[in-house]
């Protein structure tokens, strides 16, 4: 059973990479190079999370690095399958949050903690936000002519029609 838990999702991340990345090459080297997340920083995160739940409650501190590891892990590897680092950059400050979060909801519910999971979110979602909508334009560089031409009949039509009301 346990082979399989660990052997299922190794296998799902290769069987995703040789799907993205047909006529690549594959080799060791090339593995670490992609899976370099999956391989280290999440499995840290979930020995963590197993020291917690198996010292059954005992060491509530253990979630917060857990919880920040398996969050940066998670959006490591998705960063480094699709390539897109300046998008998914804040979600270094969810994984903070995430930490957080756990102490919070594994920790005696200290209501004061929810101030900085709060902040923290919010901040991470509005940098995701900012920067898929900038990812999104720069991707449709080819629209930008067609919008500088309507504003710039806007801003005519808006003059011209000021003067004629005048």
């Amino acid at each position: 059973m346990a082979k399989r838990t660990i052997l299922a999702p190794v296998l799902i991340l290769l069987g995703v990479y040789l799907i993205l990345n047909q006529g690549g090459s594959l080799g060791p080297g090339t593995i670490f190079a992609n899976f370099w997340p999956t391989l280290f920083v999440i499995p840290l995160g979930l020995f963590f999370h197993w020291l917690y739940f198996s010292m059954i409650g005992r060491g509530v501190g253990l979630l917060v690095p857990g919880g920040i590891l398996l969050t940066a892990g998670v959006i490591s590897q998705i960063a480094m399958l699709f390539g897109n680092w300046s998008t998914m950059w804040p979600g270094f400050i969810l994984a903070v949050a995430v930490g957080l979060f756990e102490l919070y909801w594994f920790g005696g519910r200290n209501k004061w903690l929810l101030i900085p999971i709060n902040i923290l979110t919010v901040i991470s979602l509005l940098f995701f936000t900012v920067m898929s909508i900038g990812s999104m334009l720069n991707s449709m560089s080819f629209i930008q002519p067609f919008v500088a031409i309507v504003l710039i009949m806007g801003g005519a039509w808006l003059i011209v029609g000021r003067k004629r009301n005048m």
